[in-house]
């Protein structure tokens, strides 16, 4: 018998033993909820949801960036409604797993940037350069090399030899000013520009913007985890002037080489400790041998923050991006800790820092678990739960699941939704592509069932000014939180874990990873 026949076999008697023992817990008659569980369910409340959130996503967390007061603001409130909800406080510090980072911060003293040009000198202040990077450099003269971004020909003739202690200086377009649809190409033609210059080793790269005169600044906010340091291949920046008298100069010149000059002075970035924090609540289990077991429902409650400068709503709320998800968890909390009789497997509550940031907080725990990764039977990531008004069509009583198939962990979600009366799918397009695309990932890579549900994939005012709080269906979302826990409580009292399919050759790098978790 073959590899694959044999783990499909597997797979498959697991998987019927497992549905097999869910489908028992409920009778086949009528397909009710039982009682003890249903009375769970009828606690979790849209005006309790619409309250939370209206505070969450409210103007005064100013959007919750990574790291940020309102993010902070947002952390107490979480671990203020675990405590009343009577969950166990598990963190280092209460319900809070603190990550100690540095957040690197500008440093504008002793920056000079000079041009010179036979006798005309041009004296560019901090405020007048987008420098994304927190890097020192030194550059006492360098002659210009001009080079025009759109001639692909003259690029490819472009000889290391040319380049050799030299400066770049060029027009590379900002493709944020054009319209979405553009983003992509004009994104990948800066990408090989930057790519084939960076290949022949100059001195730096500058591009200069005919549009303004005001920039970025020098320095990039850059979160810096000390156990994961590294400066080591960092490319070559590339920094942006916003002068008019540069831009001048720019078109004068001639492409190629020229005895145009620039000397630059930039002092390497501040270093500022922060402190960020993963909010954890634990309901222990009742089973002698199973609340050693944990599944996890998670969900991020940070966003993206505030926009910087201009007129009007410059915060960026994130109410259903994921102030949805977040309140979604505090309700499961207060709703499930009130069940007469406590899960077999206890649950553990969490929400984390920085998913908008790169999956910071849920990356942070995976490396520092405070339950054991080889106990953690499934984590259910709660993402954009609130929105209904997916660009695809209306999503009431719909829901789906990322990886669906992935795991036994869809079967699951869509009995429980059999259950409660919404449709659990896998979308046929963004269940897959969105699987790496959540705080799910980190524990996937961990090797735990790891899957991120979600109502609406696309919606209006995603990451934009108007993801407010008033835009959610609140009654939708109850529907789909009741639907949660149920699924919560059946992965929960089941002795059978949740198991990788094996079969699906997307999850291979995720069995391996529980392999090495179980020591097989």
């Amino acid at each position: 018998m073959n590899y694959f026949k044999k783990t499909l076999i597997t797979f498959t008697l697991t998987h019927f033993i497992f549905c097999s023992w869910l489908f028992a817990q409920a009778p086949a008659s009528d397909h009710k909820v039982p009682q003890e569980n249903q009375a769970v369910l009828d606690r979790i409340s849209a005006d309790s949801l619409r309250g939370h959130l209206s505070f969450i996503a409210s103007d005064l967390l100013e959007g919750r960036g990574t790291p940020s007061r309102g993010q902070d603001i947002a952390a107490e409130y979480i671990a203020a409604q675990f405590r009343r909800a009577g969950l166990e406080a598990v963190g280092d510090d209460g319900y809070f797993q603190t990550a100690n980072w540095v957040q690197t911060a500008p440093n504008t003293e002793g920056f000079a940037l000079t041009l010179r040009r036979a006798k005309q000198v041009i004296k560019v202040n901090s405020q007048q350069v987008s420098f994304a990077s927190d890097q020192a450099l030194n550059i006492p003269r360098a002659l210009l090399f001009k080079v025009d971004f759109k001639d692909t020909e003259a690029l490819k003739k472009l000889k290391a030899e040319q380049l050799k202690g030299k400066i770049i200086i060029t027009e590379i377009p900002d493709f944020r000013r054009e319209d979405r649809s553009k983003w992509g190409e004009m994104f990948r033609a800066q990408n090989t520009f930057l790519t084939t210059i960076r290949a022949l080793n100059p001195a730096l790269i500058v591009s200069i913007d005919r549009l303004t005169t005001n920039g970025a600044g020098i320095g990039a906010k850059r979160l810096i985890d000390p156990e994961r340091r590294s400066n080591a291949n960092q490319p070559m920046p590339f920094l942006t002037l916003h002068d008019a008298a540069v831009v001048k100069l720019f078109d004068a010149m001639k492409p190629g080489a020229s005895l145009t000059s620039l000397s630059l002075n930039l002092p390497a970035a501040i270093e500022q400790p922060v402190k960020l924090r993963n909010v954890v609540g634990l309901l222990r289990g009742s089973d002698p041998e199973l609340k050693d077991t944990y599944v996890l429902v998670t969900a991020h409650y940070d966003h993206v923050g505030t926009q910087a400068g201009g007129e009007g709503d410059r915060i960026f709320n994130g109410a259903n991006d994921d102030g949805s998800g977040t309140v979604s968890v505090i309700e499961l909390a207060s709703a499930l800790t009130k069940r007469a009789t406590r899960p077999k497997r206890s649950i553990v509550f969490m929400c984390v820092f920085g998913e908008e940031r790169g999956l910071l907080g849920s990356r942070y725990y995976g490396r520092h678990p405070i339950f054991p990764i080889a106990k953690t039977v499934a984590d259910v990531n709660l993402e954009q739960v609130g929105r209904t008004d997916d660009l695809e069509g209306a999503q009431v009583n719909r829901a789906s699941l990322t990886g669906f198939d992935f795991s036994d962990v869809g079967e699951v979600f869509k009995q429980a939704g059999e259950l409660t009366g919404v449709t659990v799918f896998k979308h046929p397009r963004n269940s897959d592509a969105f699987f790496g695309r959540s705080d799910n990932q980190a524990l996937a890579d961990q090797g735990v069932p790891a899957h991120t549900l979600c109502v609406a994939f696309e919606y209006p005012d995603y990451h934009g000014l108007g993801d407010h709080w008033e835009k959610v269906d609140y009654d939708n979302m109850a529907r789909i939180n009741r639907m949660v826990g149920l699924g919560l409580l059946m992965i929960a009292d089941n002795p059978v874990a949740p198991k990788w399919n094996e079969a699906n050759s997307k999850t291979s790098r995720y069995v391996e990873a529980w392999k090495k978790q179980q020591g097989k």
